[in-house]
């Protein structure tokens, strides 16, 4: 099956302070192997023989005032090796009018959409934004809903406890596409903690505007968990359809505990039980559509 990796980076480590810099308490862990450069070329090695067709390239927490810098270092990627097919670049939605930032980025011809990490925890190391509320601040909803007039989806970073928020956001800008990070991010493998993210996640299931990507399963395991694999993708899948889910590596993070191969099997593994035509579209369809990707070989966006 071919698959649509619809969520990995590349990155030079001198252009990120956050791996140049002074090693900090992260959200995934230790993460000295990372704090290096990882090119496009490993990338590509990384995927080799796994039936990925194509890729989507999410901002990699750049200095914000290079965004466009970053945008324009993926595209000139893109001419050279072909690869990614989509990028999901930065811009900040908190600002009194994105719409600048928009003009500039939209002259990319790889844009798809915009990542701002909204995702805020009581647990520090886990704290993004810098409050739990960004969702329903209204520059944020304002600058969100202005996505819509260029086309371009929105990738959504939240917690469970911050998606009431979200919905209020995701309700205001019905026509902008939402793009849910890591199946909401569960942090809280206890009864209650699952029961929490899967309430959340039922009242942002009721929003057809909302997607989800199966990825980062390992974000807070720090590891391949095919069993948590496996009950993220029945519970996600049953809430939103597999015409609204889809699936992403999130390397080279997840390199940091496992291969491609074995991330890969394991998604596999837990799709199995799916009939072809679901694990088509959470593998394939879904990403194609929703990022709007014009693949070689008859693969398109339709």
């Amino acid at each position: 099956m071919k698959l649509i990796d619809s969520h990995f980076h590349v990155w030079r480590q001198a252009d990120l302070p956050w791996l140049a810099g002074p090693m900090q308490p992260r959200i995934f862990g230790p993460y000295e192997p990372l704090r290096r450069d990882y090119p496009i070329t490993e990338y590509l090695d990384d995927i080799a023989e796994q039936g990925v067709v194509g890729a989507v390239y999410v901002q990699a927490n750049w200095p914000p005032e290079q965004a466009g810098k970053e945008a324009a270092w993926i595209a000139s990627l893109a001419r050279e090796t072909g690869w990614p097919q989509g990028l999901v670049a930065y811009a900040d939605m908190t600002a009194a009018d994105a719409r600048p930032a928009l003009d500039r980025l939209a002259v990319n011809p790889l844009l798809r959409g915009i990542r701002q990490q909204f995702h805020w925890h009581e647990t520090p190391q886990y704290r993004f934004a810098p409050r739990p509320d960004l969702c329903a601040d209204a520059a944020v909803i304002r600058n969100v809903g202005y996505l819509a007039q260029y086309g371009l989806s929105f990738d959504l970073q939240v917690f469970g406890g911050q998606m009431a928020h979200a919905g209020r956001l995701v309700e205001s800008c019905p026509d902008v596409t939402f793009i849910l990070q890591h199946a909401g991010m569960l942090e809280d493998l206890s009864e209650p903690g699952r029961a929490g993210w899967r309430q959340a996640m039922t009242r942002l299931a009721t929003h057809r505007n909302v997607c989800v990507k199966l990825s980062g399963f390992g974000t807070f395991v720090h590891r391949v968990d095919p069993d948590l694999i496996a009950w993220l993708w029945r519970e996600t899948v049953a809430l939103f359809g597999p015409e609204r889910c889809l699936w992403g590596s999130n390397f080279p993070i997840e390199k940091l505990w496992t291969d491609y191969p074995s991330l890969v099997a394991a998604h596999r593994a837990a799709a199995a039980g799916l009939p072809q035509h679901a694990q088509s579209a959470i593998f394939h369809d879904t990403a194609c559509r929703v990022y709007r990707l014009n693949l070689q070989g008859g693969q398109d966006g339709t």
